[in-house]
């Protein structure tokens, strides 16, 4: 089928309502969702049942759905990132996201030189591309399967992951920029490298105090207007701090967590609306993806895919965790390899591998194949495996089946839902007796299907449902502990 302007609306529709689908699917099955967005992608491609061609011609079209998809879900990343939650482990996720994504880009590279035929440049080029992890598929998968993590090693993740793709993107263009060139000069690479660090930190600071300051001074009649106005300052953020040659994405993701630990003019409407605009990005971005690779190139270099991905998943990915941890005292050894087993490819990686397409250079549909394998084993392998990997080493925080996570009031609160279970030692006691955490409020009691507003003298029965507010999710963690009876 080729595009037209007649039907791209409609094709576009049913796309999305099929990856939508397969969504809610995954959930169940214990599958990434990004992996199916990705396999519909694949079916409705040129080599596929849905016969879309749009191929390498289209890398450009891609890497521009790719780059806006990408500020999109790192801004909601960070809008989502407490300072409280990050600050304890923010030296770990600086060191992982740049000293480790330069360990993995530089092993990856050396071991692609062994393996094939490609020049010195070509491998390290393939390494920088891989040399980023994604959040989005693990998080998804502890979400569907009731799972928390142990000693702050969820925000250790999510850090490393919304940090990491400016640095591997760096490194890819260093590299895109190297490939073909007879004369080099390494000093000059190396400050505009460090240049592009700045300056991409530089920005991130001034964007975020000043978007603060445009949202919570502005006037604006409607409220759905603030969301758009936060994403006019992202893409702003992203362009101007590329066009004076600074990284963008580094520089959205430090202005989004600057404007999420704020106090923001409808702050609910911008995070809620961030949170769907993150998950569309997520799906539009999959589903092209998908369109543009070619699964008879990604079959042809199977074996290669699967040489390279076993050795970034058994090697280069833990070798340079370790590495980087080694920093760090008390950093017990099965957390250590818990963060190795996390290291997720995803959509960064295949958006990097278009820059060689553009580029036009020599083996570029060889690497993109190769990217495409190796992100889409890993999603498979590892996203499928992170509930069990995580119970293995005793690192699972396995929430009751009674008790749901709403969604955020604001970044600083949630509301959980508790069901009261025989043996339950809140059975049979006050709200005052039960000695709840200090942060934390029970807001409403559903008791056989009457809705009750509790008062301290209020006591507690068996299948009660309890609705509680909760600043900290620490302190919901403790109660569920406690009324658990561990």
């Amino acid at each position: 089928m080729v595009i037209t302007i007649h039907n791209v609306i409609l094709i576009v529709s049913l796309l999305l309502f099929f990856a939508i689908l397969a969504g809610k699917t995954s959930s169940k099955i214990g599958v990434p969702a990004l992996i199916l967005f990705l396999g519909i992608g694949m079916l409705a491609g040129s080599e596929g049942i849905g016969k879309i061609q749009f191929g390498y011609d289209q890398a450009g079209t891609a890497q521009f759905i790719g780059i806006t998809a990408l500020c999109f879900i790192l801004f909601s990343g960070g809008l989502d990132t407490k300072w409280k939650s990050i600050k304890p482990i923010l030296g770990k996720g600086m060191t992982l996201s740049t000293l480790g994504v330069l360990l993995t880009a530089v092993f990856t590279g050396l071991f692609v030189k062994c393996l094939t035929d490609f020049s010195w440049t070509e491998s390290f080029l393939l390494g920088s591309i891989v040399s980023s992890t994604d959040a989005a598929a693990v998080f998804n998968i502890l979400n569907s399967k009731n799972l928390s993590l142990k000693n702050n090693l969820k925000p250790l993740l999510e850090f490393e992951s919304g940090s990491n793709d400016p640095v591997a993107f760096l490194l890819t263009t260093f590299f895109v920029g190297m490939v073909g060139l007879e004369s080099f000069s390494w000093p000059i690479a190396l400050l505009r490298f460090l240049l592009q660090l700045f300056l991409g930190v530089f920005m991130g600071f001034v964007m975020g105090k000043l978007s603060t300051i445009i949202i919570n001074r502005i006037r604006i009649s409607y409220t759905g207007l603030y969301p758009v106005l936060a994403i006019a300052l992202m893409l702003f953020t992203y362009s101007f701090t590329d066009f004076i040659g600074g990284n963008g994405f580094l520089a959205v993701y430090i202005s989004a967590i600057i404007l999420g630990n704020k106090k923001l003019t409808h702050r609910s409407a911008i995070v809620e609306s961030f949170d769907g605009y993150a998950w569309l990005m997520q799906l539009i971005l999959f589903l092209t993806l998908g369109l543009l690779v070619f699964p008879g190139e990604v079959w042809d270099i199977k074996w290669t895919g699967l040489a390279i991905s076993g050795f970034i998943i058994i090697l280069a990915r833990p070798l340079a965790v370790f590495l980087c941890l080694s920093f760090f005292k008390k950093t017990p050894f099965k957390e250590q390899l818990f963060v190795s087993w996390v290291g997720l490819r995803g959509a960064a990686p295949i958006v990097f591998a278009t820059y060689p397409l553009i580029a036009g250079l020599e083996k570029s549909g060889m690497i993109f194949s190769i990217v495409f394998f190796i992100s889409f084993l890993s999603m498979a392998l590892q996203g499928t495996s992170i509930p069990w990997m995580a119970r293995k080493l005793h690192l699972a925080i396995i929430l009751p089946t009674g008790l749901m996570a709403r969604r955020n009031l604001d970044t600083k609160t949630e509301m959980f839902e508790i069901e009261i279970e025989k043996g339950s030692p809140l059975d049979g006691k006050t709200l005052l007796e039960a000695d709840l955490p200090e942060k934390t409020r029970v807001t409403m009691i559903l008791r056989r299907g009457d809705y009750i507003v509790p008062i301290g003298e209020t006591r507690l029965q068996q299948k009660d449902y309890l609705y509680i507010l909760c600043k900290d999710p620490e302190e919901i963690k403790r109660l569920l502990t406690a009324e658990n009876g561990n």
